[in-house]
């Protein structure tokens, strides 16, 4: 396809269909006309499968001048995989910050009937590709005066006059140093060939050779990982702020880092508690959040006065260990709207904040209306608002022209302006620094946010989506966010991903997919559910009545599809309160069988009986074991199916209903529930995903990588491989069921390896938690002798970091914990009190922030050695 009506306007479903020739060989011939004295094309290739899977090749560089001639022009082209390693330099990260500016030396053949375009991302600053080949043009291959060719965007290029050479012509790229002037070294592999074919009268010849072929994993970068809100520097105001990031790009600079990886950074403020300290609850995909701010730069030397109240609460939130989010964004936002009663009018009438204004008022406006509503209100649940619970965009935009309301909302965009001020000098400065700074996408948006009022069609209300049971938590994780409508968001080309990736890229160079599994299928549990056990991946293939039926299963409906109630379950689950509960929470149906009472038949309505009673032990035994005996169910009917349809419960076999089946009934469910869950799917889940992410990777120039961790389907390596999105290797959550631990040495090129994420203990926390399986990393994976220390020392830490380091993974990036911790003198005390978020824990306060100041780590130069050294040892300083 391309960007002229022959070839479908770079539409994918007016794309042209090409020739068979061999195994090798698609050919295509077609007729332009050129308007005016010259014009350009750009094409790309596309490859459709038997099953009607559309497969684009990466890139949009395919472009050739088609100046004023009538010539014929022949494209000879090599079709660029989206998962070969190369393309990831040609990424935002590697083309604006990590790899040097290269010019050729010599200026490109204004004629030629062969032109050779080559692509060379990994070149040293001083390299040059040159053409070397087995005719006159080509100097009989000498090494000594070889061809150079001149960069031009992604390719190097050279024109050659080849017409009355003796064709087929035999060549290959090499390195030459400019520097030295002396030829390096010849690409690797057999020589290149023009064929025959490629040379006839009255015809110009692009030849498109791809990548040149060297080796393509050499360069290895390292970075650090923490949250915006854990830095602490001396000028914080009880959290970390965006100016922070600077210090923090100080210090790892001197390590010898290249990234730096943060959480989310958007606008969670919901309930003005320490509820919306969760940085995944975003109330915006595009907002930034209010508390990251810092008011001194807003203030600026005019209004500093404003803040010389607030010295003592700044020191006194600073002394703190953790965070006191409530604290903080109380006072912050209370000087902010004080700032505003200064600033406004002037800020209002700023060219710089018009154009803001103007560049992001699709998301901005109502943004600020529902910030506006939401604190005129005192709720995000916009279906309770008395006025404007169905977003309208007149509604908004009269809330910008009116004078009673107008200076409100233009308040929250105020503070926006600020924030991506700040945030894009911080920034601009990491960058010149030598570092990226790499983001985080939430897989769910806010089920009471501005996205789901704006347009709650792109989200399947209905629905919560979660995780199914892990090792994190046996019960499954309920995020309670709602689920995308892939189908809705597809009819228009996924425009609200593009937008939210365009924001990203204001700011960041590469981003991590939150559970990219969700792209494949999502977990999703009913909004009357509370617990993760009881969802289903969406979509699904099911399973029908009548294949039951062949494996000897007659589905009995109440059996199968509802809590199975006995007096041997109420025994084991409440001894004692059975007597409680069958009083209280059960009825008997007309079959004499024991069911829940319609005011407490769902999980949902039970865990709002316990939220309104006094808690005590007694009441949360009693509720944990309703909430299991509401999950004692085998299979889920799939909605208007008619009973025809249905999913299996996942873990079966752990229930007490299961587990009272006849034995010979368990073998047959148990055949069926693995085909379910590890086979039956796998093409279907490949076909979602790749509805999607082929799309969403080609919005954006970011480098991508994916958090694959938990269950993962078969199909999901190949799915990432092919869209060159890196994946993510914990060693202590290997991918393969074998394995007790991963091997980093193990690690794929495009992949990034870490010890261990904000959703799990540290390296040192995670030597504390169970015994037996340190002591197996200590004999197995560390090859130690005897029994392992009881507390991970630093010289234990040190070498699991290196173990990291020496990885042939693009990407090795440590939780800034796991650095210090290779220090006994920089580290924290409790390594309990380095863990960032327990998944288990659904109302978990993410307070955590370093012990220490970025000023005192930066002049600890010692510890700072010791990071750059190990990095240095392992070949990732570039």
């Amino acid at each position: 396809m391309g960007n002229n009506s022959a070839l479908g306007l770079l539409k994918q479903e007016a794309a042209v269909p090409m020739v068979f020739l061999d195994e090798d060989t698609w050919q295509l011939n077609i007729e332009i006309p050129l308007r005016g004295k010259t014009a350009q094309l750009q094409y790309k290739y596309l490859l459709k499968n038997q099953d009607g899977t559309l497969w684009a090749e990466w890139g949009n560089d395919r472009v050739i001048s088609l100046e004023n001639s009538n010539a014929t022009i022949v494209s000879y082209d090599t079709w660029n995989h989206a998962g070969d390693f190369e393309n990831a330099f040609f990424t935002t990260p590697f083309q604006e910050v990590l790899l040097p500016k290269r010019k050729g030396a010599t200026k490109r053949t204004a004629t030629g009937s062969h032109i050779f375009r080559v692509k060379a991302p990994l070149l040293q600053a001083h390299h040059q590709v040159c053409l070397l080949g087995n005719v006159e043009p080509l100097h009989h291959w000498s090494t000594d005066q070889p061809l150079l060719l001149q960069k031009k965007k992604n390719w190097w290029e050279i024109a050659l006059d080849l017409k009355d050479q003796p064709f087929p012509v035999f060549y290959k790229y090499g390195v030459w140093d400019t520097a030295q002037k002396r030829f390096i070294q010849f690409e690797e592999g057999e020589n290149r060939i023009l064929p025959t074919f490629l040379k006839q009268p009255n015809s110009c010849y692009f030849l498109h050779d791809g990548f040149i072929k060297l080796p393509n994993t050499s360069w290895r970068g390292s970075g650090v990982s923490i949250p915006v809100f854990s830095l602490r520097t001396q000028q914080s105001f009880g959290i970390g702020e965006f100016t922070d990031i600077k210090k923090l790009a100080d210090w790892s600079q001197a390590a010898g880092l290249r990234l730096i990886q943060l959480l989310p950074i958007n606008d969670t403020i919901a309930t003005q508690t320490w509820q919306d300290s969760y940085p995944y609850a975003a109330i915006s995909a595009f907002a930034l959040h209010p508390i990251y701010i810092n008011l001194a730069q807003v203030a600026g030397t005019k209004h500093a006065v404003l803040l010389r109240p607030l010295r003592k609460v700044q020191e006194q939130l600073n002394n703190k260990k953790a965070i006191d989010y409530e604290a903080v964004i109380r006072v912050k936002l209370d000087t902010l709207r004080k700032l505003f009663e200064v600033q406004g009018e002037d800020t209002m009438a700023d060219p710089a904040f018009k154009t803001f204004f103007q560049q992001n008022k699709h998301w901005l406006k109502p943004y600020a209306a529902f910030c506006y509503y939401r604190d005129q209100f005192g709720t995000t649940q916009f279906k309770n608002w008395p006025t404007a619970s169905i977003y309208t965009a007149s509604d908004t935009d009269q809330l910008f022209k009116s004078g009673a309301t107008r200076t409100k909302v233009l308040f929250y965009a105020f503070v926006q302006f600020h924030l991506d001020l700040q945030l894009k000098e911080a920034v601009a400065y990491t960058h010149k620094k030598g570092l990226v700074l790499k983001g985080d996408i939430p897989i769910g948006i806010y089920r009471y946010g501005v996205d789901a009022w704006v347009d709650p069609s792109l989200y399947n209300m209905d629905w919560q989506a979660g995780a199914p049971p892990d090792d994190f938590t046996a019960i499954g994780q309920n995020w309670g966010f709602p689920t995308y409508n892939w189908k809705k968001m597809q009819q228009d080309g996924f425009a609200w991903w593009k937008q939210r990736f365009e924001q990203m890229s204001y700011y960041f160079d590469t981003f991590r997919i939150d559970h990219i599994l969700g792209f494949f299928r999502i977990w999703s549990i009913p909004t009357d559910a509370v617990q993760g056990v009881l969802g289903r991946f969406v979509p699904c293939l099911p399973i029908t009545k009548e294949e039951f039926q062949r494996h000897g299963i007659y589905i009995d409906h109440n059996r199968y599809c509802k809590p199975y109630i006995n007096e041997e379950v109420l025994l084991e689950l409440f001894g004692q309160q059975q007597f409680q509960v069958k009083e209280q929470f059960l009825i008997k149906d007309t079959h004499g069988a024991w069911i829940f009472s319609p005011l407490y038949d769902s999980q949902l309505k039970i865990e709002q009986y316990f939220e309104a009673i006094q808690k005590n032990p007694a009441a949360d035994r009693l509720k944990a074991g309703l909430l299991e005996l509401q999950a004692n169910i085998l299979l889920f009917e799939e909605p208007f199916s008619n009973g025809s349809r249905f999913h299996f419960r996942i873990g079966i076999e752990k229930t007490w209903s299961f587990r009272q089946l006849d034995s010979s009934v368990r073998g047959k469910l148990l055949e069926l529930y693995h085909d379910y869950f590890y086979r039956r799917q796998d093409h279907f889940w490949y076909q979602e995903a790749m509805q999607k992410l082929p799309f969403l990777k080609e919005a954006t120039n970011m480098l991508i990588c994916g958090e694959d961790l938990g269950m993962v389907p078969h199909c999901v390596p190949d799915v990432m491989k092919q869209t060159g999105i890196l994946s993510l290797e914990i060693q202590r959550m290997p991918k393969d069921p074998s394995q007790s631990f991963f091997n980093p040495a193990q690690a794929p090129y495009l992949s990034v390896v870490t010890p261990s994420t904000h959703d799990m203990s540290t390296i040192r926390g995670w030597w504390e938690e169970n015994r037996t399986r340190t002591q197996q990393f200590y004999n197995q994976v560390m090859e130690q002798w005897g029994d392992a220390p009881q507390f991970c020392e630093a010289w234990i830490n040190r070498a699991i970091v290196v173990q990291h380091l020496r990885s042939p993974a693009m990407w090795s990036i440590f939780q800034l914990q796991d650095l210090l911790g290779m220090s006994e003198s920089v580290r924290r005390l409790d390594p309990r009190e380095e863990r960032i978020n327990d998944p288990a824990n659904p109302k978990h306060y993410w307070q955590y922030r370093l012990h220490m100041n970025l000023e005192d780590l930066i002049s600890n130069r010692e510890f700072t050695a010791l990071v750059r050294q190990a990095i240095t040892d392992a070949g990732r300083v570039q």
